[in-house]
């Protein structure tokens, strides 16, 4: 989110829960903070919601989840924030029963004027941070400058978040949702699936980032168990696809397996792995729709370029693959790649 200027907080409690299979610890604050003028309010606002992608859009499932129940209940009377933040922090703790499941910090937050298209609406914030990091505070007294070493969060940007924008309640709310890396990794159907339970909205943005997370595993998993493909091969193909959805307006799986794929064997073994990437993810991608610049740009590192050899070289390709040469010299028993240019820079 970019404009958080007119976003302000009406309520805020922490309450500790997490990892409840370890014997993690859960702890309900008593009262809610008071910290509407204070000047850690800013700082919150920037920490929490930056991050957030407003392009990528979910809603909280409606069918029997205490999630949706709860923060339905908030919006209709806000005195309920605390008594409703417990009540979903002893679910966050019963839920979080994964051997990976970290104990930590779950703030609930209702926002204000956040912004929306045209308009400032309420929000409810959920956040979980279990990352503890080193830092130094500084304590300055009349004799001298003392450093002291203490144990707080990191501001970069929360481990899970959700932001549940009070719009098209009918629907589940409007919500935005974050989760980093290493928390996905750790375990990944806690946070959005048990936990929240939201579903992605399939607009042009989650088509695209799905169907690129789908050419991203299939070229660098899927070909090379298929067919013998060297790992130059691969990053071609790799560079073929994220050219491809980054000069086209609008996504053509015909166009596409024209223009990157090439090969009838290829063009079914894609058409086959599509098939079961929708049946193992539980998505559905389209075979035309709009593609998104946002979800190109959230997917394109993930399109890595490097050809590692050994620990002594790493060959970066853009492009020219009949410019390079694969072979194998017997004489020293190693395998060799030959390089083509006009101009050494």
């Amino acid at each position: 989110m970019n404009d958080l200027s007119t976003v302000g907080i009406k309520q805020l409690i922490v309450h500790q829960a997490g990892n409840a299979a370890q014997g993690g610890r859960l702890f309900l604050s008593e009262k809610v903070l008071e910290i509407k003028e204070h000047e850690i309010a800013p700082v919150l606002i920037q920490y929490l919601l930056k991050p957030l992608n407003e392009a990528e859009q979910f809603r909280l499932n409606t069918d029997e989840n205490l999630v949706f129940t709860a923060i339905d209940a908030i919006f209709e009377d806000q005195s309920v924030f605390e008594l409703k933040s417990k009540q979903l922090a002893e679910h966050f703790h019963l839920k979080s029963s994964s051997v990976f499941a970290k104990s930590g910090q779950l703030c609930f937050i209702h926002f204000q004027q956040v912004p929306f298209a045209d308009q400032f609406i309420d929000a409810i914030g959920i956040f979980h941070s279990s990352v503890k990091e080193n830092f130094i505070k500084i304590d300055q007294s009349t004799a001298a400058i003392n450093l002291l070493l203490e144990e707080g969060i990191d501001l970069k940007k929360p481990e899970k978040g959700v932001l549940i924008l009070k719009k098209e309640k009918e629907l589940g709310y409007l919500s935005y949702a974050i989760e980093s890396a290493a928390s996905k990794q750790a375990d990944a159907d806690f946070w959005k699936k048990a936990f929240l339970q939201i579903s992605p909205i399939e607009n042009s943005y989650h088509h695209t980032n799905t169907a690129l997370g789908m050419c991203k595993l299939f070229i660098s998993n899927e070909l090379n168990e298929q067919f013998e493909t060297s790992k130059s091969d691969q990053i071609d193909m790799l560079q073929r696809s994220m050219d491809y959805f980054k000069t086209h307006d609008q996504f053509q799986l015909e166009e596409f397996n024209k223009e990157v794929l090439h090969h009838p064997e290829l063009i079914d073994c894609f058409a086959q792995y599509k098939e079961q990437y929708e049946v193992a993810k539980q998505v559905n991608i389209e075979d035309n729709f709009d593609i998104n610049l946002h979800a190109v740009q959230k997917q394109q590192r993930f399109f890595k370029s490097i050809l590692k050899l050994d620990k002594n070289f790493h060959v970066y390709i853009h492009g020219r693959k009949d410019l390079i040469e694969k072979g194998y010299d017997e004489r020293t028993g190693k395998h060799y790649y030959k390089l083509f240019f006009d101009e050494e820079k």
